[in-house]
């Protein structure tokens, strides 16, 4: 099964950056797309960003224009650069793979560790 290694998270200000990793056990080219997902406390998880197999990007609208999704195939890692953090950014990141089924796209059931991000003065 696929093994997600997600790190890059901290504690930054609000107004900071941070870039957070995904190494995935996998090729990374062979996924029908890859994606980020945080979960704020008390909160479900949701979805952040999606990169497609043909390079495709698609961003949940609190964070459009202020984070960027993107790949290393040589290296099997997925990236998502974060700018401009604001507190409600405040979660546990977690990459994972996508597959398409019926019209739709799934994750993967199996979930890394995530990694924490904090954004606060």
């Amino acid at each position: 099964q696929v093994q997600l290694v997600e790190s890059g998270g901290g504690l930054v200000q609000p107004g900071g950056s941070l870039r957070l990793s995904c190494v995935v056990s996998g090729s990374i080219s062979s996924f029908y797309a890859m994606a980020w997902y945080r979960q704020a406390p008390e909160k479900e998880r949701e979805l952040v960003a999606t990169l497609t197999k043909g390079g495709s990007t698609h961003y949940a609208d609190s964070v459009k224009v202020r984070f960027k999704i993107s790949r290393d195939n040589v290296n099997n890692t997925l990236y998502l650069q974060m700018n401009s953090l604001k507190p409600e950014d405040t979660a546990v990141y977690y990459c994972n793979t996508l597959a398409f089924t019926g019209n739709r796209v799934y994750p993967d059931n199996s979930w890394g560790q995530g990694t924490q991000v904090i954004v606060s003065s």
